[in-house]
């Protein structure tokens, strides 16, 4: 034990020996180079986040449908249908310029459409970096430009032989029409071969039969009817650029209002708030819903100067005999696109205005739909479903059985109906465009009048 305690005592003396022998320190070495200042993120944050820029902007948007619509969730994943409803789809399309055309393949002999996202980009809602594709680069003001698109856009509806170009306050107005444009109407690739519905054939033949109700669900029909024929929902970009519709040829001629080349969407759209509409609500109203209730409308776009010489309001006899004339087309069109099932109405109708988005534009609260029966979509449908019901139930069938044929569809009636979903979905009631809007609708109306209706 005493030979342990001697050893440790050994090595512990060695240690404080060897220390000890470093020997004398050199001097301090000269200082380095000062190293750049690093950015303050806090200050260049504050530049937009604060109580005059980004934060009114997300009240703002709170209010937006952009904001709190459901179809980003109820769209998610199909590619298709996301360039237009989640975010990750919509600015692969615009990074990657992905074409609106229609590509036949050669073994099937169907077309396809040409316009969509990827699986792995079908998600995500609508935020701020969905349109401000630079936010959080400088971060400095300068990152909210450019938008996402400003390029002219091609219009999957024409598979991309007709092109938006609104160049009008920087173009900003294409990144609205990028999605607020119509989807193409097509025809049936059981029954035909996919391609987009020529709209020069309906307007030029316009007697020609379409759709033959004796055939029903089989070639040479190349749309088979359902509730949802139409052209989707966008039809502000198509609308406001006079590009889109079935131009027959009739009384009036087809040019545009002076908005399609002074004005732009953030002119309206984003003016300066005036109760929930405005500023990145994108609104121009301020109530929800269907035009039934009461409105609150906000002038302040319109009211700038260089626009109107007289201050617009819900008054003013421009917006008003505007808007009473407009529906006014509508309506006599809805009459006799309704006269088509001799005293049952072909067209949808719904008065519920969180339903029908539509509801107050016409007397009928028409919604653009085909009163066919559809078991999911429209169970109260008043007309034989002409299409393929393999999948349905018994009483689904039997209940389709009992219901009266759709009737047959000329060239022009086709024709009429799209004009008449787009100059009711573009919401405006001609105040997009009142001109090209006019003539759509005027001209639809001489059509079915020469057609017998």
């Amino acid at each position: 034990m005493k030979n342990l305690l001697r050893f440790i005592s050994l090595l512990v003396t060695a240690g404080f020996i060897l220390t000890s022998c470093e020997g004398p320190r050199g001097m301090p070495g000269a200082d380095g180079a000062n190293g750049l200042d690093g950015k303050d993120a806090n200050e260049s944050c504050k530049e937009c986040h604060n109580q005059t820029v980004v934060e009114p902007k997300l009240t703002e948007y709170a209010f937006s449908k952009h904001s709190y619509g459901e179809v980003s969730f109820d769209e998610a994943g199909v590619t298709g249908c996301t360039p237009c409803h989640t975010s990750d789809a919509f600015r692969y399309v615009c990074k990657n310029n992905v074409p609106s055309t229609f590509t036949l393949n050669t073994s099937t002999g169907k077309y396809s459409n040409d316009y969509a996202a990827v699986a792995d980009k079908t998600l995500g809602e609508f935020t701020c970096f969905t349109c401000h594709s630079s936010l959080h680069t400088t971060y400095t003001g300068a990152d909210f430009h450019p938008f996402t698109n400003i390029a002219p856009v091609s219009m999957t509806m024409w598979k991309g032989t007709k092109t938006i170009d609104l160049q009008q306050d920087g173009a900003s107005s294409n990144l609205c029409a990028k999605c607020h444009q119509p989807r193409p109407l097509t025809t049936s690739t059981t029954t035909s071969n996919g391609d987009v519905v020529d709209y020069v054939a309906l307007a030029t033949t316009p007697s020609a039969v379409y759709y033959d109700n004796v055939v029903g669900n089989a070639a040479p029909n190349k749309v088979i009817p359902s509730y949802r024929t139409h052209i989707h929902y966008g039809a502000q970009g198509a609308i406001f650029a006079g590009k889109g519709g079935v131009e027959f040829t009739g009384s009036l001629s087809y040019t545009n209002s002076a908005h399609t080349t002074v004005a732009s969407c953030v002119d309206c759209h984003s003016a300066t708030v005036s109760l929930r509409a405005g500023g990145h609500t994108f609104r121009v109203r301020s109530d929800a819903g269907a035009l039934t209730s009461n409105s609150a409308w906000n002038f302040n776009g319109c009211n700038v100067a260089g626009c109107h010489t007289s201050p617009m309001s819900a008054t003013s006899t421009l917006w008003t005999a505007t808007r009473t004339e407009n529906q006014g087309l509508l309506n006599t069109l809805a009459a006799k696109i309704n006269a088509v099932g001799a005293g049952t109405n072909i067209l949808h109708s719904e008065p519920d205005g969180t339903l029908n988005l539509w509801a107050g534009l016409t007397t009928g609260n028409f919604d653009g739909y085909l009163n066919i029966y559809d078991p999911s979509t429209n169970p109260a449908g008043v007309w034989k479903n002409p299409g393929s019901t393999g999948s349905w139930s018994a009483p689904q069938k039997a209940t389709n059985n009992a219901l009266p044929v759709f009737p047959s569809l000329k060239a022009g009636v086709l024709g009429a109906m799209i004009n008449f979903q787009l100059c009711l979905r573009e919401y405006s009631l001609g105040i997009h465009n009142t001109k090209y809007s006019k003539a759509l609708l005027q001209n639809s109306i001489e059509t079915m009048t020469a057609l017998g209706y």
